[in-house]
């Protein structure tokens, strides 16, 4: 063993000259830290692993003086194996570093942005993102999401806020289920799972609207009506029909949308009607083993008998 070191001592002292030559033509061949540098190449191989190679010479000649072969051979090669290697490590570790630092920035914006959403919330004015969707959020935002984006992209932001408004009171309904019932108790999921539902056909009703909506995008009823009203001795009879025929059409079509709209209206009224009904709820136990009237009779009667304790007696006075 002590023979292997000084020969590995020898070998990896000799090594340093040519990677030191090396390093100072090319740094980025002999160094494996970032950035390659001569003057890194002058502490490494000037003065770092020489200094190695001497301590681990000094170190061998316990065994006596006898370097072997194969140590020269590995002292020869050490360099060779160990920058590629440590260059290899080095690049796994700033990887890993870059990932933590990556996942720390996502997992503060997603808390802010939860945060931000949570005050909105509160505040009563949250509005849906459909191309960033809210922290968390389950299948029925994200229908909601997806009927807004197709409303706003027919140009009917109108409608549209409607998911916003379903959104919150959505978002209301679960809040106080969670506050009055244990997420493992049945009452919760089977109140959670009709509240979805009721929004979700709220979804619905937002995607027949964006249909409807679609179907007359390309009818310009402003137009339409000023061509009708403006120079209606001109038009010719079919023209003027086919233009009240378009124009019925529109009609008919936000008749149909307001009729969507209502059932949405009344679904919104459904979940406020929800929320308060589940604040109400009382599901926690009374701290007081009596109930209100009871206890403050007994505090009464109790006076009374205390005031009595206070009055001397005639034997007392007599006395």
């Amino acid at each position: 063993m002590f023979g292997f070191l000084q020969g590995f001592s020898y070998g990896l002292f000799l090594s340093c000259l040519p990677w030191f030559l090396i390093g100072m033509v090319d740094p980025r061949l002999a160094i494996p830290v970032t950035p390659p540098t001569r003057w890194r190449a002058v502490l490494r191989y000037v003065f770092g692993l020489p200094f190695v190679s001497f301590s681990l010479w000094l170190t061998s000649l316990w065994g006596g003086f006898d370097p072997s072969f194969n140590g020269w051979i590995a002292g020869l090669l050490a360099i060779a194996v160990e920058v590629p290697v440590e260059r290899r490590w080095r690049g796994w570790l700033a990887r890993r570093k870059e990932r933590a630092a990556a996942a720390r920035i996502e997992a503060e914006a997603q808390a802010r942005q939860a945060a931000k959403e949570r005050q909105a919330r509160e505040a009563g004015t949250a509005e849906l993102d459909p191309n960033h969707p809210p922290v968390g959020a389950d299948a029925v935002i994200l229908a909601l999401c997806a009927g807004k984006k197709r409303l706003q992209d027919v140009k009917r932001p109108d409608l549209a806020g409607q998911a916003d408004r379903l959104y919150t009171r959505y978002v209301r309904v679960l809040d106080a289920l969670s506050a009055k019932f244990d997420a493992r108790e049945l009452t919760h999921g089977r109140s959670r799972s009709m509240v979805a539902e009721v929004c979700k056909a709220a979804a619905d009703n937002l995607d027949a609207m964006h249909r409807l909506a679609a179907g007359v995008a390309g009818i310009d009823a402003a137009y339409v009506r000023r061509r009708l009203h403006e120079t209606p001795e001109r038009l010719h009879a079919d023209e003027r029909a086919a233009l009240r025929e378009r124009l019925e059409l529109v009609a008919d079509t936000e008749r149909r949308l307001g009729d969507l709209a209502a059932r949405n209206e009344a679904a919104m009224t459904t979940l406020d009607n929800a929320a308060v009904v589940m604040s109400r709820v009382q599901t926690d136990r009374p701290q007081a083993a009596l109930g209100a009237d009871q206890a403050l009779g007994d505090l009464q009667r109790f006076l009374d008998q205390a005031e009595r304790y206070g009055q001397p007696t005639r034997e007392s006075r007599i006395s």
